[in-house]
């Protein structure tokens, strides 16, 4: 067996790092080519040090000059490469045969794009691809024969639970037999708190996830329920599911990852720890299944699995993304610019949790106003999220 040599977009994240330990596990099968990040530099070097990495990606010279004073005295560095599209072309290197496309938000969009272009092993974790993309990216895979293989663990759930065979292709038409796809949603930090207490959440509260560990970002998109959305929009291109046949559920466990029903009255789920080794190593394994070092699961100390339907009077976030999704391309791609300039002023501060919402909606209904925009390119797609930005930190300051 040829061992797999990864590329890591976003290795000091939650997903970069655990990324790493489970390649790490596995010498004989997987190795490190090239590693990035943006602003956790001298983690970077430590990174790269511990897995022997030939490649790094920084974001500019300040950060070369960072990385180098981090750099162990009197050993080899890696090659430093610097800026965007230097990570474009990483991702497309030849040397690279698997990309982990790990980079938060619309950032990551291009080198992931790029990885899909050269007919890589995808791992995608960055929502932006699809979200913003999906159309392009899906067109791209498709077209380039790259291996697309699903890492949230919602899709990567369903990902496991659909037929096995051919799961790592671009679909065009929902997989014969399925009736419905469920995600489910832990609720968050929120779930049972009181809706006049909500505009007073603190952005630590609602960092606070009662089940994973996650950045200060992804969080409050949880808490938020916006996150569900976006993966709502993710599945419906991964899988080829019209919107109306996706389906979200409240699981406060988080045991229950997703589930997938079919015709026949059949419900297929897939339960596990909530670690995120495991539907990385899924990803890294494929066909195979191998150890993620996640530990056993014991069902009977879980006692119970609850569900419920999520109330879109506590979470309009949630709503919001099925709009988007029934409106189009550019709709979804101005939720998501709009939830991540709203959200960067929550965690600032400048606006209350309740106002997210709100942000989103003002851009969502000043694009519905507009005529819609051609998005016939990448460049199309993110002039319309850096104008959608520009519109929703207007809204932001009226708040």
């Amino acid at each position: 067996m040829t061992p797999q040599r990864v590329c890591v977009l976003g290795a000091t994240g939650s997903i970069g790092e655990n990324t790493l330990d489970v390649i790490a596990r596995h010498p004989e099968r997987l190795s490190v080519y090239a590693l990035s990040a943006f602003s956790r530099i001298e983690r970077l070097a430590q990174l790269a040090w511990d897995a022997r990495a030939e490649v790094v990606v920084v974001p500019d010279d300040s950060a070369r000059q960072r990385f180098a004073q981090a750099w162990p005295p009197g050993r080899k560095s890696p090659e430093v490469r610097v800026g965007a599209h230097a990570l474009e072309q990483t991702a497309a290197d030849a040397n690279v045969t698997t990309v982990m496309a790990a980079i938060v938000g619309a950032a990551g969009l291009p080198a992931a794009m790029a990885a899909a272009r050269a007919g890589k092993r995808v791992l995608l974790a960055n929502k932006e691809a699809l979200v913003a993309a999906g159309s392009l990216f899906m067109a791209a895979v498709r077209e380039h024969g790259a291996q697309l293989l699903p890492i949230d663990s919602e899709h990567n759930a369903i990902f496991q639970c659909l037929p096995q065979t051919g799961r790592e292709q671009a679909p065009v038409a929902p997989e014969k037999g399925v009736r419905r796809l469920l995600l489910t949603a832990s609720g968050g930090p929120f779930r049972t708190t009181a809706l006049d207490q909500l505009s007073a959440v603190t952005p630590d509260q609602a960092c606070a996830h009662p089940n994973w560990r996650m950045g200060r970002k992804i969080s409050v998109d949880s808490a938020t329920m916006l996150n569900k959305g976006l993966e709502v929009i993710e599945a419906h291109w991964l899988f080829a599911m019209p919107v109306e046949r996706i389906h979200v559920v409240i699981h406060p466990q988080s045991m229950v990852h997703s589930m997938v029903e079919y015709e026949d009255g059949s419900i297929l789920a897939q339960l596990g720890q909530p670690d995120m080794r495991t539907p990385i190593a899924v990803g890294l394994g494929f066909p195979d299944r191998i150890e993620s070092g996640v530990g056993l699961l014991s069902l009977a100390s879980l006692g119970r699995l609850d569900f419920e339907e999520p109330d879109l009077h506590r979470f309009p976030c949630l709503r919001l993304a099925f709009e988007a999704l029934a409106a189009g391309q550019a709709a979804c791609i101005a939720l998501n610019a709009a939830n991540e300039v709203a959200v960067a002023h929550f965690l600032g501060e400048e606006i209350r949790f309740t106002q997210i919402a709100h942000v989103i909606e003002g851009c969502l209904n000043k694009l519905a106003r507009q005529a819609t925009p051609h998005l016939a390119s990448l460049d199309d797609v993110l002039a319309l999220d850096a104008q959608t930005r520009l519109v929703a930190r207007e809204f932001c300051l009226v708040q």
